[in-house]
């Protein structure tokens, strides 16, 4: 399997909020319990660091940044989302060059 990692592109929202979704419903990605509209996510993440992976095309992964806090004192201090779709996740695919981060 070949996946292709790529930026975020404005015409990717709605297959990042199902994904979105599809880890809400696992009740461990989040306090939230289904995603926001796309313009709301857009505007509490961060516009830099916004990266696809795909798969034949279709996006099966996502990762963004956002800011911890509007106060001075936690300028440059992030908070990651990492989400994979469904049918992607716990087999494996998702490995660190080492391999330590399989499953």
């Amino acid at each position: 399997m070949s996946v292709n990692i790529r930026s975020m592109k404005p015409e990717d929202g709605s297959t990042i909020m199902e994904i979105y979704d599809q880890g809400l419903a696992t009740g461990m990605a989040s306090f939230q319990t289904s995603a926001p509209p796309f313009e709301d996510w857009d505007k509490a993440h961060l516009t830099c660091c916004r990266i696809v992976a795909e798969v034949d095309g279709q996006i099966v992964g996502w990762i963004a940044l956002s800011p911890t806090s509007s106060r001075f004192v936690y300028r440059g201090v992030t908070e990651v989302s990492l989400y994979i779709a469904d049918c992607y996740r716990g087999h494996g695919h998702w490995q660190s060059p080492d391999g330590t981060y399989d499953r």
